[in-house]
């Protein structure tokens, strides 16, 4: 992995942390991966949340109403950066704004 400082190639393992050969610049191996929901609480892999606000779902007659708690939800990049499988809707991309921890 190259160095996220100054992208040097050489980098070697120094424990949980990965140093660069070139700058000494240190980080972690494996980065906790969360995003922040409307109420700034940290979301990650897995998590529940509960939708704040209806939601006009495009190709969908019905729009995902507030209270709909969704399950096992996965982090993702984007400007919807969560992707989840919804009863009756099945695979969504959120936007965290939008949602809620349960």
């Amino acid at each position: 992995m190259n160095c996220p400082s100054c992208g040097f190639e050489y980098t070697y393992e120094d424990g949980d942390m990965l140093v660069c050969s070139a700058c000494q610049y240190t980080w972690e191996k494996n980065p906790e991966v969360f995003i922040l929901d409307a109420n700034n609480n940290k979301l990650v892999d897995g998590d529940s949340v509960i939708v704040i606000k209806d939601l006009k779902v495009a190709g969908a007659s019905n729009a995902l109403k507030q209270g709909t708690k969704v399950d096992n939800i996965k982090i993702q990049d984007g400007d919807h950066n969560i992707s989840c499988r919804i009863p009756g809707f099945g695979n969504m991309n959120l936007k965290s704004e939008f949602v809620k921890k349960a």
